[in-house]
């Protein structure tokens, strides 16, 4: 079994920073391509960022310049720094991954997200 769980999230004023964590747990052999995921209210959910096993980075154009991703492959934790937050950065943070577990082998695994809320 493989538990994705997000913290970090919360209330900040438009201009600030939070930094997002999602720790990978359970029957783990290798986390591939690990990603953020962000659905406002009213619309789908959207990629905000993505790193691969090999640290390749992608980012949503709309974030690029002012969010990070990166990851600690020791600790299967992924992070989102995410700095100069605008009104529009609001919204559930959800982590996704391409999880290989030794049991069931390659599959996506979702967290149930934190929320993030920028007042203006």
């Amino acid at each position: 079994q493989v538990h994705v769980v997000e913290s970090g999230g919360g209330l900040v004023q438009a201009g600030g920073s939070l930094r997002l964590s999602c720790a990978v747990s359970g029957d783990i052999f290798r986390l591939n391509s690990m990603g953020w995921y962000r659905q406002a209210p009213g619309k789908q959910r959207d990629l905000v960022a993505s790193i691969t096993d090999g640290g390749r980075i992608n980012y949503a154009d709309s974030v690029k310049g002012r969010f990070t991703i990166s990851r600690d492959n020791v600790r299967n934790t992924i992070y989102l720094q995410m700095n100069s937050l605008k009104p529009e950065d609001t919204g559930v943070y959800h982590c996704n991954g391409d999880i290989v577990t030794r049991h069931l082998g390659e599959r996506v695994y979702w967290g149930q997200g934190t929320q993030v809320t920028v007042s203006s």
